[in-house]
Order: C-alpha cells, then structure tokens, then sequence
C-alpha cells in the first residue's frame, strides 16, 4: 500500500527525488510547490550553454535548425526565438474531449521537474511560470487525441505552451478562459515568445503519458488494496475456505505478490467469526476463490513492476537535444521516446483487466444459487417477484467483456511521421488513456461486488444465523451500509450503485485498510 498523498502539503522540486504520492499531492490534491535551489542554478548554468551556441552560430538540433525532417534546415540566430515560438503554434493539433484538470496538473508537474534537472537550457522563467500556474491554479485545456508518444507529446504539451504565451484555453476557479484571460486572473504575466530551445523544452517528453499513466497507477494499486478486502468479504459470504491461504502453500510457489497476498488474505479473515464456523465444510473452492493470491498476487506484482519504471519516468529528463554543461556540449539523442512508458502503461491495462474479470466471477457465484452454497437465487428476498441482484451481474460482465478490447496493446502498433524520419513510435501515450478507461470499468465491477457481498452476507445470516465479520470487514461493511440498506424487495437500484461508487472512487475503503492493516 502506498503512503497518504493527502498528508503531502509541500513539493520541492529538484529533478531527482519527485514520488508518486508527491504527483498525486500535486495533481489531485493541489499541495503547493518551489523549486530548489540547486536546481535553479543547474537551470541557469544549461542556458548559459544555449546563449554560447546562438552567439557561435554552432549547428545544434532545434537551436539552430528546424525540426523533425527538417533538422538539416539551417535557421538564422536572429529567428530562433521564432523558431520556438513557431513549434508550439503549429504542434498544437490536439483533437477530442479534455484531459482531466488533475491529469494536465501531473503533465504541468512531470515537465516543470524534467527541465529543474538543468539539462535542457531553457530559462528559469519557464520552470518558473509553470510552478506559478499550478500554484494558482491555472490549467491548460488539453484534447486527449493526437500524440504518437515518439517525439514526446508533442501535441497536447503544446496546448500547454500555448497558455504560457496567453493563447488557448485553461482553467481558472473551476471556468473556462482564453488562457489570456486564465493567466490575467492568476496574476501571472505571458511570455511574449519562447526564446530558443523552449519550444522542444515544453513539448519533447513524455508528460502527457507519465502524468496520465501515473495517476491511473495510484488508482490501480488502491483497487488491487479494496480487491483483497472485497474478495475476502465475497469469500465470507460464500462460506470459502482459508487452508488455501496457509502461508507455506504459497512460499513453496514463490512469488511475492501472491505471497503478499495470501498474507493480507489472512489479516482480512482474522477473527471473522461468520467465516470461521464453515472452516471444514468442503475439501476446496472454486479458483475465483481459492485463487485470490495467485490471481491478485499476479496483478501485484505487474503493478510493481510498473511503479518501478513510473518512479524512474517521474525524475527523467525526456527532451532532445540535451545540454551538458560540463563540457558545454549539445547531444541529440531520443530520450523523448515513450516505449519504455508503453510496454508497462499496456500491462497496467491488462493487469486492471484480470482484476475486474475474476471480480464479476465471485459476484456471479453469489447471485447463482447454484454456486453460493446455500444463498437465495440472485440474492432475492421473493424471488420472482423480486429480481434482486440479477442485472448487477449482467451490467459488471458487461463492463469486464468491454475491458477485454480495450486490453489490446497498442504499444505493437506503430506509424511513420515526420516524412519517415521518425519511423517507429510508441503509441504510449494511447496505452496510458486505454488504461484508464479499463481502470475505470475495474472500480465499478469493484462496487458491484462490494454491493454484492454486503447483501450476501445479510443473508448469509439470515440462513445460518448471526455471526460477526472480522474487524476490517465490519468496518468495510459499515461504511456501505451507512448509505445502502439491505435490499428487502426490488427498488431503484441505481441509487445503490451510485453510493458504492462513490465510496469505492474515494478513499474511504483505503482510509479503512490502513488503520486496520497499516500501509
């Protein structure tokens, strides 16, 4: 379980230590930022470097050349200022609905600390103004479509410069502005242009995607946190047996997550006196089940893997060309490309996939009496009159066979662009919002299944008499309901679905775990 971003209130950025909890702090929770000091000299020292190559008329990509296929295009040190200016005007070609104000802040965030590391010579101003911006709460209107995640996200961080010139949209107290205006209001002063190498600082990395991908990852590690404890009170509603969670079953396999959580498995269960006196009553239960480790655990450990390369990205220094003040030498590279961002940000979507298919799979065995050992089909009072949990069924399989298209990767497509220069791109970007597309289907079949499970184990006690949850799921349990009661005959269900929703979407069940289980 990860750390409390709420309890996070200040971030200096240096270029090097930024967490995930910080960019959710940022992002979601709006926790004020400065720039170190360090950095800012580190910042200084790169310009320094771009001032000499403009005054020596050196030949450095994107400094004194054009950009993409026109790299070899020479560009005089009197129209370099235009230069930049001119590729955030036409780059910005975004199309669609737009990103989430918490998603542009992480992109804002992500960029602003890649240009602290003092590698891509642009001006503290610029560092500067975006720190500000998101200190006052101006945030650029971005479209989510038309970023290949090669050149960076050339596309929709240009929609971001675009605000810091007092063009576009943004945000501003929760109304759309012209960024003019946006920025007018916060009392930040435009930039008149970007000066040289600006334009490729602003928009050649991969922002869009890590920031994005960041956040639906913290969201993804919260589900697989409430899917333990929703799979344990599923497990209790069904009278599962806990021989499958003994702790030497699991070390005898190995693998750290599910060892991980066939742990949590036992901490949940402890003390649940409902679950305890069925101990015995079968030889073993269905895999949805008795495999909650090795299927959970499996999930864990791709969502480790994916933190690993995310927490690397947060402090990446991802523009082209880099200036290395050293030795004062400009290097053309591709840190700007987004494969090793897409491989993981497609896995995050196939990982969140597999958790919302083996959910629907424990919410079916409930409202199945052929498989609930005991309970009440579709867990009806006066079925057939009533049709009680039936649909929520159909509505969380509905939702897990939509997941199941949206897992294909598009990390193996590619297309050429830039008139074959850039001839291999990483689609990440796209894996990133796909992601978030399943990951948002996961926490609702999440919520179907806690609604289930509490109307389950209602019933269970109504079959085999009273007995009492262990401590975590009592409070669980609670928490729903406090805002759904048990459902005696059919009513208008949809109401019952927004309220675990919402509590499923909040941190309430997180809250729950870690004063229970602890982080």
């Amino acid at each position: 379980m990860l750390g409390d971003p709420r309890k996070i209130k200040k971030v200096e950025l240096d270029g090097n230590s930024l967490t995930l909890e910080q960019l959710v702090a940022v992002a979601r929770y709006g926790a004020e930022i400065s720039l170190k000091g360090e950095a800012l000299r580190k910042i200084k020292a790169s310009r320094e470097i771009i001032k000499s190559i403009r005054e020596e008329g050196r030949t450095a990509y994107g400094i004194t050349t054009g950009f993409g296929h026109f790299a070899d295009t020479a560009v005089p040190e009197e129209m370099s200022n235009r230069l930049s200016t001119n590729l955030i005007l036409s780059h910005s070609t975004a199309t669609g609905e737009p990103y989430k104000v918490e998603q542009v802040r992480a992109m804002m965030l992500l960029r602003a600390n890649a240009l602290s590391v003092g590698l891509s010579g642009v001006r503290p101003i610029v560092v500067e103004m975006l720190i500000d911006m998101l200190n006052r709460g101006v945030t650029p209107v971005i479209p989510q479509k038309g970023s290949l995640g090669a050149s960076g996200d050339l596309a929709p961080l240009s929609h971001m410069g675009l605000v810091m010139l007092g063009k576009g949209e943004a945000y501003y107290d929760s109304e759309r502005f012209s960024g003019e205006e946006a920025m007018k209001r916060a009392e930040i002063e435009t930039l008149e242009s970007f000066s040289s190498k600006e334009g490729l600082g602003i928009t050649n990395g991969t922002c869009a995607m890590t920031g994005v991908g960041a956040l639906n990852l913290y969201d993804a590690i919260r589900a697989a946190d409430m899917a333990d404890l929703i799979g344990a009170m599923t497990l209790t509603a069904l009278t599962g047996q806990y021989s499958a969670f003994q702790e030497r079953l699991h070390t005898a396999r190995g693998h750290k997550g599910q060892i991980e959580v066939a742990e949590r498995l036992r901490k949940l269960t402890e003390n649940c006196e409902l679950g305890e006196r069925y101990q015995g009553a079968r030889v073993q239960d269905a895999y949805s089940i008795r495999c909650i480790p090795q299927v959970h655990g499996a999930v864990r450990d791709a969502l480790g893997f994916i933190l690993e390369k995310v927490s690397i990205e947060l402090n990446a220094v991802t523009d082209n060309p880099l200036i290395f003040p050293e030795d004062g030498e400009v290097v053309s590279g591709g840190n700007f490309h987004g494969e090793p961002l897409a491989l993981p940000f497609d896995y995050l979507g196939i990982a969140c996939s597999e958790l919302a298919s083996i959910s629907e799979r424990r919410t079916e065995r409930m409202v199945n009496a052929d498989l609930s050992n005991g309970l009440p089909s579709f867990l009806a009072v006066d079925g057939g009159l009533n049709s009680g949990f039936m649909i929520v069924q159909y509505s969380s399989a509905s939702m897990v066979s939509e997941n199941k298209v949206l897992a294909h990767p598009a990390s193996v497509d590619s297309i050429p662009s830039s008139a074959g220069q850039e001839d291999f791109v990483s689609m990440g970007t796209t894996a990133a919002r796909k992601s978030g597309q399943i990951l948002e289907n996961l926490l609702s079949v999440l919520a179907f299944e806690l609604l289930t499970a509490c109307q389950a184990i209602d019933l269970r006690r109504r079959v085999d008499g009273d007995g009492a949850l262990s401590p975590v799921m009592d409070a669980a349990y609670q928490a729903v309901r406090e805002e759904v009661s048990f459902m005696e005959k059919d009513r208008e269900i949809r109401i019952d679905i927004a309220a675990v929703e919402k509590i499923i979407r909040s941190e309430k069940l997180t809250d729950i775990l870690r004063e229970y289980i602890g982080e």
